[in-house]
């Protein structure tokens, strides 16, 4: 097995986001990544009760930032080949992915979630909402 090195573009899953990203540094049991692109947003809620609407806090999860660096674990880690996304393009098209999987899921932790997920978007892409 080829052992990945600083500099290889990999994919990272780092608490319930899923990400494109590149290597700056090896530790003993995680990779340093910085973010270039999103391939699947963070739940929102608790993380420890997933898909529960009455929880004490329910958390609003944001996506990490470009080029943003995070220790993700040895083990979510992979190789990734191919094109790299534009990063706000790659957001876009996982906030709405997201919000497809809400609007079809229609629980309740999905309708608290889909409003986390409004205020998400208009913090990400503010241009968009400046009129």
């Amino acid at each position: 097995m080829n052992e990945l090195k600083i500099g290889d573009k990999v994919t990272a899953i780092y608490k319930t986001g899923k990400y494109i990203g590149e290597i700056t540094d090896i530790r003993p049991q995680h990779f340093l990544v910085r973010i270039l692109a999103v391939l699947k947003h963070p739940m929102q809620g608790d993380l420890h009760q997933p898909k529960e609407a009455e929880v004490v806090f329910f958390h609003e999860r944001r996506a990490l930032a470009y080029r943003e660096q995070t220790n993700v674990p040895k083990q979510m880690v992979k190789l990734y080949v191919g094109e790299i996304p534009d990063y706000t393009d790659s957001l876009k098209a996982a906030v709405e992915k997201m919000k497809e999987e809400l609007l079809e899921d229609g629980s309740a932790w999905a309708q608290r979630s889909l409003k986390n997920i409004e205020t998400l978007e208009k913090d990400y892409f503010k241009s968009l909402f400046l009129d």
